[in-house]
């Protein structure tokens, strides 16, 4: 009876080894590589487009406080002469919302 558990016990760490080895295995062909790869080329492009968005918004921030735009800012609000004056004496400084 003990020889018949250390058998089982064998066989299954034998086959859960193949199984984990196969998988890595799998990650290195040129198709797990790929697919691997896809996936940081999507959060890539949803940052390129967040630092797009918010690169568009700032350079409206801009254009009103250097009087190119005289309207209200898209969001609705209205910039002061101190905030635009701030805005233009560190354009890359933290935002007032």
């Amino acid at each position: 009876m003990r020889r018949l558990f250390w058998v089982a016990l064998g066989a299954t760490v034998g086959v859960l080894a193949v199984r984990k080895v196969t998988k890595v295995a799998e990650a290195y062909t040129p198709a797990g590589v790929a697919s691997g790869l896809a996936g940081i080329g999507e959060g890539l492009k949803e940052m390129a487009e967040a630092v797009r968005e918010g690169m568009a918004e700032r350079e409206e921030e801009l254009r009103f406080a250097l009087g190119i735009d005289t309207a209200t800012l898209p969001d609705g609000r209205a910039m002061d002469a101190e905030a635009a004056r701030r805005l233009l004496d560190d354009p890359t400084g933290p935002r007032a919302r």
